[in-house]
């Protein structure tokens, strides 16, 4: 004999659970990340403080130690404490550069989203002046699409989110005589629109592809290449905030491809740059 089916009345009060429940996790998950933005504004504000100590006291130590007589300021003690101080200098700036990523990750999480029409060939451009300086004297070429979609997006966050990518292709195929970076379309679902970064740089090993969109991340040593691993961290942030997804592929010594994937407003299909 078949159970009798639930009543409406309980149908409603089940309903009713599964909507407080999921209004319950969705609160869970926004006080969550409140946090963890509060946590990362307040590491990076209260940390400069101590930071500015750090430098200005080397600075007046190296001016203690530079006012001492000749003979003994060429002492091999004297030189010793020299270096340490150099040490410490390169430490602070490094540190500093850490708590500037963790502000820009603060920031492009807090900020109004404004979102407007954004075409991606101008963005690139724009990014590309913005980069001129880490371009100079070299001969990059440059294989930009010209079918490259109009996003619904933050141009202030897209910017920023381009100016990492095309700057990381930049710093990676540095070592390449004849470097390249090609951005094109790819093909995606309805709904969606990607483009892809690809660079013929140094490439990273892929079993640590994962870690690579991390806080403080690296995949190579700060001697090869600078950097303190936020940029790819803001870039997913940036992306996320747009309900958009980043990924990367690469081999060592091939290169290396990002590719972005972007939600296409109101499931429109995504309008190509006009020729």
């Amino acid at each position: 004999m078949s159970a009798p089916d639930a009543s409406p009345d309980y149908e409603l009060q089940q309903l009713q659970g599964l909507r407080a429940e999921l209004a319950r996790s969705q609160q869970q998950v926004a006080d969550m990340a409140a946090a963890q933005e509060e946590f990362l504004r307040a590491v990076s504000h209260d940390l400069r403080a101590p930071l500015r100590h750090v430098t200005s006291y080397g600075t007046l130590v190296r001016e203690v130690l530079g006012d001492l007589p000749p003979e003994v300021a060429q002492g091999a003690e004297v030189q010793e404490a020299l270096g340490f101080l150099a040490t410490m200098d390169q430490s602070a700036r490094r540190m500093g550069l850490m708590i500037d990523g963790l502000q820009a990750l603060v920031r492009a999480s807090r900020a109004p989203l404004r979102l407007q029409p954004v075409r991606l060939a101008d963005a690139v451009a724009e990014a590309r002046t913005t980069l001129a300086p880490a371009e100079a004297g070299r001969a990059v070429e440059w294989r930009v699409a010209a079918d490259l979609p109009t996003l619904q997006a933050d141009p202030v966050l897209l910017q920023d989110l381009l100016v990492q990518l095309l700057g990381n292709a930049l710093k990676f195929t540095r070592p390449v005589a004849q470097s390249c970076i090609t951005v094109s379309v790819d093909a995606v679902p309805a709904g969606q629109v990607a483009f892809t970064l690809q660079d013929n740089g140094v490439g990273f090993d892929p079993a640590r592809a994962g870690s690579l969109f991390g806080v403080f991340q690296r995949l190579h040593r700060e001697a090869e290449f600078d950097g303190v691993g936020t940029g790819l961290a803001l870039c997913r942030a940036i992306a996320q905030r747009h309900g958009a997804a980043v990924a990367a592929t690469a081999a060592p010594g091939a290169g290396c491809t990002v590719r972005v994937m972007w939600p296409v407003a109101d499931g429109a299909a995504p309008a190509p740059v006009a020729q």
